[in-house]
């Protein structure tokens, strides 16, 4: 079929001609044809650093127990070892001509328009693969991937800029590769996991990782980066703002608790990219990361907006009951006694016949373990939750949470209404839903499918076309731009952003 044919017959090309400003695609995964990148990296760094990059690309996809990957297990070692059912099948295949596509960068670029897209942000499968290499290594690799990223894209971004994979073990490394991938390569954007594995230190000194290796491996806790951090990641977090640079994350939960089928990989997908970002976006915002930082941007993509309004919704709802105000509702030495000994006098006659009590013993037995748990109660900092988040009010809640985060929701993702239910997230606003599109997972088989999908659901009444246009453009371009005002300066969009401006002035001037 001809590159014509291809472009009339695309549904999301023939919504694409009906709106008056650009789609932005949040997030769109490529392939890297594997004998370049390796070739590639064996002339930047050696052949060691190719090792490295299998390696961590094997460990990535495979998740191994007793010396045997999943496939290999008969079900009675998958039992008894518990090993999690890995994700299976996750790309395109079928469909050729879009196979060809996540891997060629000139043919990607040519089919922007049946896609009905205007600009695209690219998450290469290998970004963040360098993140399970050896600790002398990773850098280095991180670096020769990011690059050759870099140089495969850069002739085609009027349209289409690749991600840096940034790896955060140290909030120091993670400093030293961002500097590089903007200062050095031109990258725009950043890709981040939303949490590190750390070994718990009162495990790990009493079984050391070289004489108990499979101890260490389960007796772990994730780092999120803010809230009960080891590192402090603040220096971090101000370079980011500093060189203008949207965070983005994909950061997934299958393996937690729930989520560690040995049989069933949707068991185990269902639901876990929101749940990890969610675990990544509450660690910065009860770490007081977007109180500290206000400018900082962060998307978290493929978990769906859905989440994103409910956790705001609790928020508020939480921060009503349990401010430091309101907690002296539920503080045990504000019991009245005396008050309380009277009642049970008068209505407790059946259940305290044959027990002597004095007020005091009375009130300790009715509060029972409230009143008990602790060695003693809380005090001064330890009373408030939200102390660190610096929150004084709701207002403070939206500004800390709406504003500074974005929720990648995908195109059939019907569940983005609650992302545009003003009326019941508090103060009326509505969240960041960001078109995400997900291109080159196995959720879509059709690169030019999406776009139309998501117009289907204002067909069906889920959005309203205003909701549409936050969705698919003015979102995404807020995103970027709060970051970096010349984010778009030199692509496709400035252009049709200023033309939408001059179109907007023209009509002002009619009216005036």
């Amino acid at each position: 079929m001809s590159d014509y044919s291809r472009l009339k017959t695309s549904r999301s090309a023939a919504v694409k001609a009906t709106l008056d400003y650009p789609v932005i695609d949040t997030d769109v995964h490529t392939n890297d044809f594997t004998p370049d990148l390796e070739d590639y990296i064996a002339n930047y760094g050696g052949a060691k650093l190719v090792d490295e990059l299998r390696k961590a690309e094997s460990s990535r996809l495979n998740s191994k127990s007793g010396g045997k990957d999943w496939y290999q297990q008969t079900p009675e070692e998958r039992q008894y070892n518990r090993t999690i059912r890995s994700p299976w099948w996750a790309r395109v295949t079928r469909n050729t001509l879009d196979l060809a596509t996540y891997t060629l960068p000139e043919l990607f670029y040519e089919r922007q328009a049946e896609q009905g897209s205007d600009y695209s942000v690219l998450f290469p499968n290998n970004v963040l693969a360098p993140a399970g290499a050896s600790q002398e290594n990773r850098q280095a690799l991180q670096r020769a991937v990011n690059h050759y990223h870099a140089d495969i894209y850069r002739k085609y971004s009027d349209r289409l800029t690749p991600v840096a994979g940034i790896p955060t073990t140290t909030p120091l490394e993670a400093i030293e590769e961002l500097e590089f991938a903007v200062k050095t390569l031109g990258l725009k954007v950043i890709n981040i996991l939303g949490g590190v594995k750390r070994p718990i230190k009162a495990i790990a000194d009493k079984y050391p990782a070289d004489k108990f290796p499979e101890i260490v491996k389960y007796a772990n806790y994730i780092d999120f980066y803010g809230i009960d951090s080891e590192y402090d990641y603040d220096p971090f977090w101000a370079k980011v703002v500093e060189l203008g640079v949207p965070v983005t994350t994909h950061y997934g939960s299958q393996g937690w608790t729930g989520r560690s089928s040995i049989s069933n990989y949707m068991n185990n997908h269902i639901g876990h990219f929101a749940d990890g970002s969610q675990a990544f976006a509450k660690a910065l915002f009860f770490g007081g990361v977007t109180k500290r930082f206000p400018q900082l941007r962060v998307g978290m993509l493929e978990g769906g907006a859905d989440w994103g309004a409910h956790v705001y919704i609790h928020l508020v709802d939480r921060f009503s009951k349990r401010n430091l105000k309101a907690l002296q509702n539920y503080n045990p030495d504000l019991t009245n006694a005396s008050e309380l000994f009277d009642l049970f006098e008068r209505y407790g006659g059946e259940i305290t016949q044959g027990y002597s009590l004095n007020k005091e013993e009375l009130t300790k037995s009715v509060l029972g373990s409230s009143f008990t748990r602790h060695s003693r109660q809380p005090i001064g900092s330890e009373l408030e939750d939200f102390a660190a988040a610096g929150i004084e009010t709701i207002e403070d809640i939206r500004d800390r949470w709406v504003n500074s985060f974005f929720f990648g929701s995908e195109s059939d993702d019907r569940t983005i209404a609650a992302a545009f239910n003003d009326k019941a997230n508090p103060l009326g606003v509505q969240i960041n839903a960001i078109y995400s599109s997900d291109v080159g997972h196995w959720d879509v088989p059709d690169l030019t499918a999406p776009l139309a999908e998501s117009w289907d659901l204002v067909k069906e009444g889920v959005l309203t076309e205003a909701d549409f246009k936050s969705y698919v453009f003015a979102n995404p371009y807020k995103f970027y731009t709060e970051a970096n005002p010349n984010f778009f300066k030199g692509t496709a969009i400035e252009s049709k952003v200023g033309n939408i401006q001059s179109k907007q002035v023209d009509k002002n001037l009619v009216v005036a």
